[in-house]
């Protein structure tokens, strides 16, 4: 195995010093997206065209707000397990809000938002503070989120439809043949860009993804970075969900569900290691790219769902056999 690994090192020596910077993880994650587009153009003449290209990134854009709240656990070596249903209440406490008049259509999207940002400190401090496992606490407030939510509706759709300034989030373009969705996770990818590279907090969770030991004896509030990174990942998934909310018109039942396992996929497709501690965010970005393209292309097949989401474990398992046992790095 050393041999092997000096031989790998060797031949990556020689490679140019741009290439070499390139993560291959990263890299593989884009080759198999171009794959991808030729693969659906030979199913659709229109696979290639911008107006679906174009389409295509404005879908992806939803999966790309969850799956960033997802990157900042996954790199904790924690797991958000709550993403379905703080994304649905996030768009159900939004289409709620609008209902109480102006000041309730302006206070929609940052109620949406707060709710989910609640969960998700929730979540940080059971596993912070409690020591509680990630999956097990994130799995209960999933739970009682769901039962709120059943609780609220009664067990139906909800009847509140989205507020005008939320279908325009999600449907309008500020920018003339730029969704707006695809903006928001531009902001959103340029803010978690700036958190991993030059802020304390992203090197800290970096630290704290390879040892938290380490980390809490080197002086590091290991506690508080966890609770905040969980409260992040629950604003996030319910900013995706208000979205989704405005994409659709309303807010409904389960509409999160569709989520999760795709975040996951995406978050260790791009290379980030599911134990934690390695990984960037541009291979969660071509990750996010290629599952849509992936789920599109099914689409194109009329793959049912249940194929789907075997096809999403699988791409799980196997990217954790292939970078799980990767040693961590910055």
């Amino acid at each position: 195995m050393t041999d092997i690994g000096e031989k790998r090192m060797a031949s990556r020596a020689r490679l140019p010093a741009f290439l070499r910077r390139v993560d291959p993880a990263v890299a593989t994650a884009f080759g198999c997206i171009v794959l991808l587009l030729v693969v659906g153009s030979l199913y659709s003449s229109n696979f290639l065209s911008p107006d679906y290209l174009l389409q295509q990134l404005k879908v992806a854009s939803f999966l790309g707000v969850v799956a960033a709240g997802m990157m900042l656990v996954v790199l904790l070596g924690h797991i958000d397990l709550s993403v379905p249903w703080v994304m649905t209440m996030g768009a159900m406490m939004a289409c709620a809000a609008a209902g109480f008049g102006t000041v309730g259509h302006v206070l929609a999207i940052p109620v949406g938002v707060l709710c989910g940002a609640l969960f998700g400190l929730v979540n940080g401090l059971g596993v912070a503070y409690l020591r509680i496992p990630s999956m097990i606490v994130t799995l209960a407030t999933n739970v009682v989120a769901q039962g709120l939510m059943v609780l609220y509706t009664g067990g139906f759709s909800p009847q509140d439809s989205a507020p005008p300034a939320i279908r325009w989030l999600a449907t309008g373009a500020i920018i003339p043949g730029v969704p707006n969705a695809i903006l928001v996770w531009a902001a959103v990818s340029a803010i978690m860009v700036f958190l991993y590279g030059r802020t304390a907090y992203g090197r800290s969770v970096y630290g704290i993804g390879n040892s938290e030991r380490a980390a809490y004896l080197s002086g590091i509030d290991t506690r508080r970075i966890v609770m905040i990174a969980f409260a992040m990942s629950g604003a996030l998934a319910a900013s995706a969900g208000v979205l989704v909310a405005g994409y659709a018109s309303k807010a409904a039942q389960s509409m999160g569900d569709a989520y999760l396992l795709p975040s996951i996929a995406a978050v260790v497709l791009g290379g980030t290691s599911i134990l934690g501690g390695r990984g960037s965010y541009l291979g969660t970005v071509a990750g996010v790219i290629l599952i849509t393209l992936l789920q599109s292309i099914l689409s194109v097949m009329q793959m049912p769902e249940a194929g789907r989401q075997i096809i999403y474990g699988v791409v799980i398992v196997a990217m954790l056999l292939l970078y799980g046992r990767t040693p961590a790095s910055r």
